[in-house]
This record gives C-alpha cells, structure tokens and sequence, in this order.
C-alpha cells in the first residue's frame, strides 16, 4: 500500500514540476486583488453610459463586443520601491509570452505604455494595456471581450464623445496616482 501512495505522490510531483511556472495575467490580478499595494477594478461597459448615445451600426457593434475592463494599478512609493521594481519585472515576464502579440509602444507625457492583444487580428480576445510612470507606478488594463475589431476601437471613442460618461466610478484610480 506504502509502494502505491509513493508512487502516486512522485507521479504526482512530476506532474506538478513539469506544468509551465509562468504566471499568466488572469492569475498575476488575482492574485493581487487583495494586495495592499495594489488597486483593483472591475469595470462593466455598462458605466461608460453608451446605451443612451446615438450609435451608429458600426459603433454598436464595438460596443457590444466589449464585455468588461480589468485595471490592475501598483502606486509607487518611496517604501516599496523594491517591490515596484519586482512587480515591474513580473508583468513584462506575462507580457512577453507569446499569447501576447504587440500592437504598439507609446511615450506619453504621463510614462511610457505598451499595447498588446490576443486573438485573431480581426478577433481579438483581450486587449491589455500596459502604463508605466517611473515616479508613481504602473497601470495595467485588461480590456476584454468577443471578436473585438481593432478598427473598431476608434468607433468606440466616437462613441464616448457623443457619451455623458464624465468618469464616475473611476474616481479612486484618478485619485491613486495623485501626488
């Protein structure tokens, strides 16, 4: 009986040893939801207030392929710079997997940002948004959704324009980078 158990306990430990030890981004914010360091949202495209705008076919469809955003903020401090940095390194770690393809780097005046997306590139899955302030911290977005159209993305921002979205319920995260 002792021979069985042992044995199922090495198989099993090879099992374990053998899965990939790379962490991926779905597993990275849950695990620092609950992290004190760490500012968490999940936001529904029902907040960005489009169903009262008038959208045209095209906006419609970019709207309804949305189905949610994640934000994933880490504000920088002058005691957990150390952990900034590892944190950092971690995320660009998920990010260079190759689920991921880059769609574009940008520098801001507000720090540097990458933008990525996985799918097809007519169909995309998930959009991730990457900002980085050297001073303050890092911001990382999950845009998430069905088949979404990377053209479609522009018809969307038409749409916030004709929107009466102003930001509410973001407040926190305008708040969480401030001086």
């Amino acid at each position: 009986m002792q021979k069985i158990i042992r044995s199922l306990l090495l198989v099993g430990a090879i099992v374990l040893s053998s899965c990939s030890s790379t962490q991926s981004l779905q597993e990275y914010y849950v695990d620092n939801t609950e992290n004190p360091s760490f500012l968490a949202f999940d936001i529904p495209t029902s907040i960005l207030n489009l169903d009262a705008a008038e959208l045209n076919e095209e906006q419609k469809t970019a709207y309804e392929s949305l189905k949610k955003l994640n934000i994933l903020a880490f504000k920088k401090t002058e005691d957990n710079v150390e952990a900034y940095k590892a944190e950092k390194k971690k995320v660009r770690a998920i990010l260079v997997n190759d689920d991921y393809e880059e769609l574009m780097k940008m520098n801001t005046e507000f720090g540097r940002a990458s933008i990525r997306f996985k799918g097809d590139d007519d169909a995309i899955d998930e959009v991730i948004i990457f900002g980085d302030n050297k001073d303050k911290g890092f911001a990382l977005v999950r845009v998430l959704g069905n088949e979404m159209n990377p053209a479609h993305f522009v018809k969307l921002l038409q749409a916030l324009e004709k929107s009466d979205f102003n930001g509410e319920g973001l407040g926190d995260l305008g708040d969480f980078f401030k001086k």
